[in-house]
């Protein structure tokens, strides 16, 4: 089975050589998360192109995402690197100024400060761990409360939980990020600190003045104004990251899962892909397994309707970074065997658009889902029709196939979809023929498995997805019926048996035996037989018994058999659907 949820791994030193890179893809790696918040851009440079050589060496599909550092508040130096503010005491703080601090008087980097906050109003130091609240203002001089004894040092976050700050949507640095991301042609930008939709569209403003504009931007959602605002900024996202680092510092703890299964809901009605990050597995930083409660976490998030889930310090700087995303993908898996899409599916189709494009992806997951189908296949020239597929989350996996190799890496962080790069497609034949054969190259799909085909017509048309075809992988030579009970599916040299004793005299164990009537006088020959193919339209009901207690598939109304099948032939008799292929299908568990 694949794993339909995807998995979004940030590098840093535990993980900055290509040995470790090759090892993440390995163990489940999707995407590649570069954090702006440290580093240079020479040193991303090299990562990026590290994690570029890996996977064109290895053949794998790959999107690299660049995480911007955003607009934040931090600390000032302090004269002795680093001060223990204790509780009771009070301490100024100075908005905007730089000098070195102690633990009465310290600076920091917001210069509006004063007029933000409140008497009453918190402020946040070194994520969250030490909370100073405020008893008056004056000026830029902020007179506060120690609540909490803590250590505080050199640049470290100050967060102000519930107050809305007039900083800006991008900072001089994450337009200099942006313009290098572009330059290294980044799949997505996961923007920090979106506080509402005007500053998505910035962003992208920005983007297209750089030349990127087909760079999707991913909007982390991760302070109380985001939330407040967090429809009208999923309209204008390709994306949502639910970052539960700096949210569970500037909103009470006790309210996270809440707002974090909301927006997943919000995005999944939207057809928009989800991110779940922050200390998903966090104790694997240190130690080898996860804890139960991070399990539940992790499964918990893929039930909600996450696309993608994220390690940030499991793979950047631990000590288990590759047990990580292995222990994350095991738990993608086993969560996904055990999901029920039939209400999922139903749960989806309840928020679709009224279009075309949208009516179409949801009857091809429906038939997929009633026919069990292996895998949909779509023909995409810009990723729409995947996604679109994608937004319903089928149990079938997605096959993508595109022309594009930047489309193919954009659709990496989509749920269950599988990206292949192929030919162009001029004509609706062509689209099947290409797409499947690529899908069955690449092993996804073998002869003898149901899919449903999907794409838009005509075929260079971006966004026009009008089409489904249901198709068997492989060539047929027969079709029947089956016995309802006998769904195996067998190979085996194909035997004409024109009597029952020519039957004992020539079928060897395992072959196929093929025949115009099955009677009575066949029994002993079934324990022989892996398969058999029946002209006839009815087989006598006490050799169907017998076939039933055996497993033995038993094709049968199968008009001509004798005269299309060749004798001494390799066939499969799928016992399911009641056909005959050409050649060995490989044989699915």
């Amino acid at each position: 089975m694949l794993r339909k949820t995807k998995i979004v791994c940030t590098i840093g030193p535990a993980t900055d050589t290509e040995e470790a890179i090759e090892q993440l893809f390995e163990a489940g790696m999707n995407v590649s998360r570069h954090n702006f918040s440290h580093g240079s851009h020479e040193s991303h440079r090299e990562t990026m192109e590290r994690v570029r050589r890996v996977a064109d060496r290895t053949n794998r599909n790959y999107a690299i995402l660049l995480d911007t550092k955003g607009p934040e508040i931090r600390t000032r130096d302090f004269a002795a690197g680093r001060v223990l503010l204790k509780e009771g005491t009070e301490v100024t703080v100075v908005a905007g100024a730089d000098f070195p601090g102690d633990e009465h008087r310290f600076a920091v980097t917001y210069q509006d400060l004063g007029k933000v906050l409140a008497p009453g109003n918190h402020i946040l130091l070194n994520d969250g761990l030490v909370d100073l609240e405020v008893l008056s203002i004056d000026g830029n001089e902020v007179r506060t409360l120690v609540r909490n004894t803590g250590e505080v040092s050199n640049r470290k976050s100050a967060n102000l939980p519930g107050v809305i700050t007039n900083l800006p949507a991008l900072t001089k640095q994450d337009r200099e990020d942006l313009a290098f991301g572009v330059a290294m042609g980044v799949d997505f930008v996961a923007a920090s600190f979106i506080r509402k939709a005007e500053d998505v569209l910035m962003i992208r403003k920005v983007l297209h003045e750089l030349g990127g504009s087909a760079i999707h931007i991913y909007s982390k959602i991760e302070n109380q104004e985001g939330v407040d605002n967090v429809e009208e900024i999923i309209k204008y996202s390709d994306g949502i990251m639910v970052a539960r680092g700096d949210m569970g510092v500037e909103i009470p703890l006790e309210q996270v899962p809440m707002i974090q299964k909301r927006i997943i809901r919000l995005c999944n009605a939207a057809g928009k892909p989800v991110i779940t990050a922050t200390q998903m597995l966090d104790s694997m930083v240190r130690n080898p397994r996860p804890t139960r409660a991070e399990v539940s976490d992790v499964a918990n998030a893929i039930m909600d309707g996450s696309d993608a889930v994220m390690l940030s310090g499991e793979t950047a700087s631990g000590a288990w970074p590759i047990q990580a995303v292995q222990t994350m993908a095991h738990i993608a898996l086993e969560t996904e065997a055990r999901m029920d899409y039939g209400p999922l599916l139903q749960s989806h189709l309840a928020h679709q658009n009224q279009t075309v494009q949208s009516a179409i992806s949801a009857a091809v997951c429906t038939t997929a889902n009633q026919l069990e189908a292996k895998a949909i296949i779509t023909g995409t020239q810009s990723g729409s029709t995947a996604r679109n597929i994608a937004k319903f989350k089928p149990k079938a996996t997605i096959i993508a196939v595109t022309p594009c190799e930047k489309v193919a890496r954009r659709l990496s962080v989509n749920w269950g979809v599988y990206p292949v790069v192929s030919e162009t497609f001029q004509s609706t034949d062509e689209l099947i023929e290409k797409t499947t054969r690529a899908a069955k190259e690449k092993g996804f799909v073998v002869d003898g498995d149901l899919v449903v085909i999907s794409a838009g017509i005509p075929t260079s048309y971006v966004g026009s997805t009008n089409m489904m075809k249901i198709q068997l992988i492989g060539d047929v030579l027969v079709e029947g019926k089956s016995l309802e009970q006998t769904e195996q599916q067998v190979s085996g040299i194909a035997i004409m048996a024109r009597s029952p004793q020519e039957a004992e005299d020539r079928i060897e164990g395992g072959d196929i035996m093929v025949v115009d009537r099955l009677t009575k006088e066949y029994l002993k020959s079934l324990h022989e037989v892996s398969g058999v193919v029946v002209e006839a339209q009815q087989v006598d009901p006490d050799v169907a018994v017998e076939a039933l207690k055996m497993d033995l598939p038993i094709v049968y109304a199968a008009k001509d058999a004798m005269m299309r099948l060749k004798e001494g032939t390799m066939v499969t008799v799928d016992g399911k659907r009641g056909l005959v292929l050409s050649g060995k299908a490989a044989m699915r568990s």
